[in-house]
């Protein structure tokens, strides 16, 4: 579910990065990072 996340938020990133909205895609970035974080450190317990 965490993979399924990141990779819708960094399908939004691009589209928010294209369209010019560096404040969207800046927050769909910081999003990516907490499900990896998340994703990490429920694949390391």
């Amino acid at each position: 579910m965490y993979i399924f996340g990141i990779g819708l938020n960094a399908v939004a990133l691009v589209y928010a990065a294209m369209d010019g909205s560096p404040l969207f895609a800046g927050t769909f970035g910081l999003v990516m990072v907490y499900l990896g974080v998340r994703y990490w450190m429920l694949t390391n317990e």
